[in-house]
């Protein structure tokens, strides 16, 4: 989702100079629309600054086997890497656009997974594809990079089910003029399936902005967020068996007032805990919402918050805020930890 720029002085850009920095600044605050809310976020809970001096941080993702953090700068089409001991360092450049001169203003890679195979799965803007590439060798292949012979848009965000199938989102915004780009060559923002056998089937073809998504602990519900300033919702779909959606949806949550009432930001990335509820981005930074549609509470950012990721042991959220990276120790987990 494009965001508008913004910047606090007194943070900075962490460079990859070999320190470690234990304090880190503070921003945000927590607000209780419910009070089972306490059980998850307590009320002590500090948001960390991690790092900041970004263009647009996206795509946030733990890396368990090796404890640090990487995620997106989409304008400056790179991938970050962040760690406890090390600080801030670049871990791939070019990240989504790899052809010459300029491509758009968010040409890099956007969401990013790490799958059951331990390979760095990456939404690639400018390529407009879904890559994979080994952490251990490097090497990238293409996953999917078309659909009945038309090439996808941007592809956004994606998640990886149980069954070994990917599922993505395909909205405009990597694309030079958005949804009026000259070089579009497919119809409707799609949600899509790569299956085991590499075969692309488009999932959802009628959503009007589909972006960040994930599955229910179970595996059988998949949610989507919709970046719609007119229709600002998250949907849920039954998956079948053979990991097809079936049905035509339901609404989970409505944030379409909270956006038009001022409160930066739309649903963008979210998470699921183990529990089953959602941790999304949207109006005003993150939104907790139970299974049912109830909302728990909020972590209010201030700014334009894009996505998030279950980290260290299971239970610290990071996230990815406009020009920063946060974090926050819950006394929950992610779903799968």
């Amino acid at each position: 989702m494009k965001r508008c720029a913004s910047v606090l002085p007194f943070l900075f850009l962490l460079s990859s100079i070999g320190f470690a920095q234990k304090s880190y600044p503070t921003m945000g605050k927590i607000i209780y629309e419910d009070p089972a809310f306490r059980k998850l976020l307590s009320e002590d809970a500090k948001i960390e600054v991690l790092a900041s001096g970004f263009d647009w941080s996206e795509g946030p993702v733990w890396v368990k086997d090796s404890s640090f953090l990487l995620f997106s700068d989409v304008p400056k089409n790179k991938i970050y890497k962040w760690d406890e001991k090390s600080g801030l360092s670049v871990f791939l450049e070019p990240s989504g656009y790899t052809g010459r001169g300029a491509y758009s203003d968010e040409p890099g890679s956007n969401g990013l997974i790490i799958d059951s195979k331990g390979r760095l799965i990456s939404c690639e803007h400018g390529d407009r594809r879904i890559s994979a590439v080994s952490l251990k060798v490097g090497g990238k292949i293409t996953l999917a990079d078309h659909f009945e012979g038309k090439r996808f848009n941007s592809p956004n965000d994606v998640t990886e089910h149980s069954n070994g199938s990917y599922y993505f989102t395909d909205p405009p915004y990597g694309l030079a003029k958005k949804q009026d780009d000259p070089s579009r060559e497919t119809k409707q923002f799609g949600v899509y399936r790569i299956a085991k056998d590499g075969k692309v089937s488009l999932q959802i073809p009628d959503l009007t902005r589909p972006n960040g998504l994930a599955f229910s602990p179970d595996g059988k519900i998949l949610y989507i967020a919709q970046s719609d300033p007119e229709k600002a919702i998250i949907m849920a779909y039954n998956v079948d068996e053979s990991g097809n959606v079936v049905g035509k949806g339901r609404l989970v949550y409505d944030a379409t007032a909270m956006g038009k009432a001022g409160k930066p930001g739309l649903p963008d990335g979210l998470k699921i805990d183990k529990d089953g509820n959602l941790w999304s981005s949207g109006p005003g930074g993150m939104l907790i919402i139970t299974p049912a549609g109830k909302l728990l509470g909020r972590i209010e950012m201030g700014e334009l918050t894009s996505n998030c990721a279950w980290g260290n042991d299971g239970s610290t959220l990071y996230m990815t805020v406009d020009g920063y990276v946060c974090r926050v120790k819950t006394n929950t987990k992610g779903a799968g930890w």
